[in-house]
């Protein structure tokens, strides 16, 4: 921090700078030839303010360039740890608080219990992309401010030190007779026309000159943080509902399912699976059984719900909108929605028994009424019986406490509990629990479970007709992303300033002569050998020998 009064040119420069906003001379009162820090030209920064307000320091803490490094890393870091185990979303109907300790032990344990299972959706995680994204914000604010201005008003006689003390110089006596300024004038027209050649931009202001060229490759980083920024308010824009969907379902052949946060019913109207002949495959693969799909196919259709679509008392009104063969890369799309199959189920599951309610001692029967696996109703009618669903179970078994639960969510051994209100029954109904599998009906004993109303009732189908198989299920792959145009404008805008600050470099060449005396300075942000040769050749050009474009680092003297 320098207290800076008026520079010896009569510029008042604000505390914080370091060169001179108008002649460029060092405001430092350290002696010597040290090369100039030409940082943003030596303009003063807010992130230099003395006895910053709370406000300040708040934007000193985000400006610096190490927190941001910080960030980045933490950010990587967290990243990683979400890639260690397979992340919630990544499966379809699995139990994470058993799926993590099972499969991957204690550790798998600890990886769910600090929430390292959904990295990516942690509120800590999208505060890290937050807070980079603010830091390049400021960061880039705090620079480009104080940087454009020193750029768009540059001098062009600049102080003999800020000329010397560049890294490419050249101090030397020119051979000048007569007027000596008109002469110096003509030199400089002349050396201004030649590196307007090498496509330099000229400005004269008598004996003194500045040439310049690739001035806007110095944005190129700014452009950068620009693309970064839209980039992360894009990834963060996936937490807006509606905004995002990543999930994977499963559609059991002619059924229709709700696709979730959505408006969206999805039917497999039917699944087409064609296998690859056995001769037809490798030979290594021959005689093995091994069975190789050559095409599986979901005929999907899909249908907005019109009405009714939170009442879970009324089905939903659907309308269809869209019919779409899905194969693998072929998705099926609708404003914006994406299916996309993955994966197939070849084993056959329940989903609906028309079942009838049977009186065991007169030999009655009533009904038939429908049940489904996935979705049954809350009441039935019987006859003069009503049935009311008071639990479901769709993958049935008895916890460690001997309780009822289910393994998973699909119908493996579905199992239901009804009450049954009518004639000759107590008033709060009578309990019955029903498995329409006969094999689950056996293993779980359900005539023991119903004691004394097993001898009265029973829940049953008369023949296997009565009984719907879903042959195949298909898995698909359900994608909603709107903020994915957003994510690839970022990144474009993100190449655009990589390749300005990659393939130009900002050049400068100042110079001026004092009677007969000529001093040059150059800068440029990289490529310093393509600086020293175009210093090079317009001094040859003007017929100032320079063998060694090196030498022009130690101001035009031979090493």
């Amino acid at each position: 921090m320098f207290e800076n009064t008026k520079c010896e040119c009569g510029h008042q420069n604000p505390i914080g700078t370091v060169l001179c906003e108008s002649c460029g001379k060092p405001l430092a009162e350290e002696a010597g030839e040290e090369i100039l820090e030409m940082r943003y030209d030596g303009a003063a920064r807010r992130s230099q303010r003395v006895n910053p307000s709370w406000i300040n320091r708040i934007w000193n803490f985000f400006s610096s360039v190490k927190i941001a490094v910080y960030l980045i890393v933490l950010t990587l870091l967290g990243a990683t740890l979400g890639t260690i185990y397979p992340q919630e979303n990544t499966f379809i109907n699995i139990d994470p608080v058993k799926f993590y300790p099972e499969n991957y032990g204690k550790l798998g344990e600890i990886y769910y219990f600090l929430g390292l299972s959904h990295t990516y959706e942690s509120w800590w995680f999208k505060l890290l992309l937050l807070m980079i994204g603010t830091s390049l914000v400021i960061c880039s604010l705090d620079r480009v401010l104080p940087l454009y201005r020193a750029l768009s008003k540059q001098q062009i006689r600049k102080h003999l030190q800020f000329l010397t003390r560049q890294k490419v110089r050249y101090t030397g006596e020119l051979s000048v007779q007569g007027d000596k300024e008109q002469e110096g004038a003509d030199w400089v027209s002349e050396m201004g026309a030649i590196l307007k050649k090498r496509g330099y931009r000229i400005h004269k202001d008598g004996t003194a000159l500045l040439a310049e060229k690739n001035r806007f490759s110095r944005w190129g980083p700014y452009i950068n943080h620009i693309g970064l920024i839209i980039f992360l308010l894009a990834v963060l824009a996936r937490s807006i509902p509606g905004w995002h969907m990543d999930n994977y379902m499963d559609f059991p052949e002619g059924e229709v399912k709700q696709i979730p946060e959505t408006n969206y019913y999805l039917k497999n109207e039917k699944f087409t699976l064609d296998l690859y002949k056995e001769s037809d495959l490798p030979k290594e693969f021959q005689g093995t059984g091994k069975i190789v799909p050559k095409l599986y196919e979901t005929k999907a259709v899909l249908y907005e719900c019109t009405a009714d679509c939170a009442d879970p008392s009324k089905p939903p009104v659907l309308k269809e909108v869209k019919r779409h063969n899905i194969i693998v890369n072929d998705p099926l799309q609708y404003k914006g929605l994406m299916a996309f199959q993955f994966d197939f189920d070849a084993t056959p599951k329940l989903q609906a028994v028309n079942a009838k309610l049977k009186l065991k001692q007169t030999g009655e029967s009533f009904g038939p009424f429908l049940i489904t696996m996935k979705n049954p109703g809350a009441e039935y009618k019987a006859g003069p019986y009503t049935l009311y669903l008071e639990q479901k179970y769709l993958d049935f078994t008895l916890d460690a406490n001997g309780q009822p639960t289910t393994k998973s969510r699909e119908p493996n051994a579905p199992a239901f509990i009804f009450l049954i209100k009518g004639p000759g029954l107590p008033a709060d109904g009578a309990p019955y629990m029903y498995f329409p599998k006969q094999v689950d009906k056996q293993r779980f004993g359900q005539d023991q479970i119903n004691g004394a109303w097993a001898d009265r009732f029973e829940i049953s189908v008369d023949s296997m007709e009565d009984v719907r198989f879903s042959n195949y299920t298909s898995f698909l792959n359900l994608r909603v992303d709107k903020a994915m145009p957003y994510i690839w404008t970022g990144a474009a805008i993100f190449m655009i300033g990589v390749i300005m600050g990659l393939y130009w470099q900002h050049r400068r060449i100042w110079l001026r002569i004092d009677g007969r005396t000529l001093t040059l300075g150059a800068h440029t942000n990289k490529n310093w050998y393509g600086m020293r040769n175009d210093v090079a050749y317009a001094l040859n050009k003007m017929g100032i020998a320079v063998e060694d474009s090196k030498q022009l680092e130690q101001g035009g003297r031979k090493a």
